[in-house]
């Protein structure tokens, strides 16, 4: 995106119409209000918005008073400029900045990171490039706050070295920098490298806090490495001195401990915790599930419920995916239609796949078949995969053929599905038809590729 792109962005805010209504009570409180008290008034009301919706009438009168003219300091731009970011509506959000420079008004320190998490909502690493060059300009890359919202910028973009060149031009990065190179590198998978920045940081003299550790537990995780998480565990309580226990912290070892297969040092965080929110409980049913201790997932969640927790949909796709694991169709479907019906969750793509992945298993190829048909989004490969799987499994030809139509569809390059399809066709004698499937493949110049292979569940 061009400057003259992003400046171009500020126009429709010029040609919106005001849907500003003097029956709207928070607003008639702002006709009452000057000075300081306006200002602090505006603030408490924009804060308070839950939704865009909420957010436009009073954006509207703001503009119609010539609130931002009257009151042009960048606090009262950031504030609205954080509404709409916080609403996740970031286009609204960046037009409202190119309005702020518009009208002679230079961010502050507080301006670029809260802009650069609406361009991080967009994708838009060349409008981040720009702003990186407004900072520069005006003197803020070095900021903590800044330096840490361009480096959030450039991992979420996959440009490590952009990334990388940020930090290592500060001469003396704070806490935030380090937890944004940390935190980047391990959620695009470079955990070792991530590990070794901690280090780094350690021998540099910076004491780690709740969000370095929780970012360091993912990454020993992620490698299954037993002995480092132990050492990683005592930094834990070590960050946790002097301040209150860190409920996320710990949340963090109990699934750091579960992926490197020990339920026996998860259950005891999770045992010794004085408070618990949902996703501690999720993370338990997850760690349980995950080794196939499906009868203790099911307890667990039985207990959160009778604690007065309300299960989120990350928590039902851990109890679903605990019933597949241990073939539980019955439950599988009893939890289901209790997050439909009971809690008014609406079944995500995971859900159904784990449902017609726990369908196919069991051998309930047509109840399968109905869930895929019945779902309101599209499957993706991973749920045809699974359908895929058991029909490989129960050797059923006429649905293996319906679901390789879709996957072709959805995978036209991967010979994945032709193989599967080949393999059912042989293990029912059907010959020509593996022949004519080798046939397709020769033809379509269609190569087994090397470490890949169709998504499927057939055990």
């Amino acid at each position: 995106m061009s400057m003259r792109t992003l400046f171009q962005l500020a126009f429709p805010l010029r040609r919106r119409r005001c849907s500003y209504s003097t029956q709207n009570s928070a607003l008639r409180s702002l006709l009452d209000y000057s000075g300081s008290d306006l200002v602090a008034l505006v603030a408490t009301h924009l804060s308070n918005c839950a939704t865009v919706r909420e957010l436009n009438p009073l954006h509207a009168h703001l503009l119609r008073t010539h609130f931002f003219i009257s009151n042009p300091a960048p606090f009262n731009w950031n504030n609205i400029i954080r509404s709409y970011t916080r609403l996740e509506a970031p286009r609204d959000a960046l037009r409202i900045y190119v309005l702020m420079l518009r009208n002679g008004v230079l961010p502050d320190c507080y301006s670029l990171p809260i802009v650069l998490k609406a361009v991080s909502q967009t994708f838009d690493v060349k409008l981040g490039k720009q702003l990186h060059s407004v900072g520069i300009k005006i003197g803020l890359q070095c900021n903590e706050f800044c330096e840490t919202g361009f480096l959030s910028l450039y991992f979420k973009a996959g440009e490590f070295g952009s990334a990388r060149m940020v930090f290592d031009e500060n001469p003396d990065p704070k806490l935030g920098s380090w937890n944004a190179v940390i935190g980047g590198l391990s959620q695009a998978g470079l955990v070792r490298d991530a590990i070794g920045v901690f280090l780094d940081m350690k021998r540099r003299g910076f004491a780690p806090d709740g969000l370095t550790m929780v970012n360091v537990t993912s990454a020993c995780g992620k490698i299954g490495d037993l002995n480092l998480a132990l050492q990683v565990h005592k930094c834990v309580f070590q960050a946790e001195a002097g301040e209150r226990t860190d409920v996320l912290m710990l949340n963090s070892l109990i699934d750091m401990y579960g992926k490197c297969g020990r339920l026996d040092l998860a259950y005891k965080v999770f045992a010794t915790m004085e408070e618990r929110n949902v996703s501690s409980w999720t993370s338990m049913i997850v760690v349980y599930g995950m080794h196939g201790h499906v009868r203790e997932a099911l307890e667990c969640f039985c207990h959160m419920r009778e604690a007065g927790v309300r299960p989120n949909y990350v928590t039902f796709i851990g109890v679903l995916s605990a019933c597949v694991h241990g073939g539980a169709v019955r439950e599988g479907r009893f939890y289901f239609d209790m997050m439909k019906n009971v809690y008014g969750i609406a079944p995500q793509l995971q859900h159904y796949g784990c449902m017609v992945d726990l369908l196919g298993r069991a051998g309930l190829l047509e109840d399968a078949r109905r869930m895929v048909e019945e779902m309101p989004m599209k499957p993706n490969s991973v749920v045809w995969g699974c359908l895929m799987g058991a029909c490989e499994k129960y050797g059923n030809v006429d649905m293996a053929e319906w679901v390789a139509k879709h996957l072709q569809e959805l995978e036209p390059w991967s010979d994945g599905v032709y193989v599967v399809l080949s393999n059912i066709y042989a293990n029912r004698g059907l010959w020509k038809e593996v022949e004519r499937i080798r046939s397709v493949m020769e033809e379509g110049r269609l190569a087994k590729v090397p470490a890949y292979s169709l998504t499927t569940n057939s055990n």
